[in-house]
């Protein structure tokens, strides 16, 4: 998978990264990472964790049947570790980079404006 990752995908990615998780934990960590600007639904998770699990960017950690439900936990994968962590870099320099343009912006004077028309 190539970068700019999408922001869910982004956010995916990150809330595995600490450690494996379940589905519905990952949907509160993305909850949260994003100040819940982001609700995934559990049918939205669950095809990204596939389609990220194909590109080998997450993996299967185990399973385990709770109250008579299977749940599966994930994991990043050594791809998705690096592929998360070229993404953050990318996004950090561009960060940097506006950041500089604003500084400069707010410090630089303002050139005057000549009135337009006849005087």
């Amino acid at each position: 998978m190539d970068t700019p990752l999408r922001e869910p995908t982004f956010l995916i990615l990150t809330a595995l990264a600490r450690e494996p998780m379940h589905g519905y934990a990952i949907i509160g960590e993305v909850a949260a990472l994003s100040d819940g600007r982001l609700s995934l639904r559990p049918g939205t998770l669950y095809g990204a964790l596939d389609r990220l699990t194909d590109a080998g960017l997450v993996e299967l950690d185990r399973e385990e049947t709770v109250d008579g439900r299977l749940r599966r936990y994930y994991r990043l994968s050594p791809t998705g570790d690096a592929t998360l962590a070229a993404e953050t870099e990318r996004l950090r320099r561009n960060v940097e980079a506006a950041t500089a343009r604003l500084r400069a912006r707010s410090v630089q004077p303002l050139a005057p404006r000549t009135a337009g028309g006849l005087a």
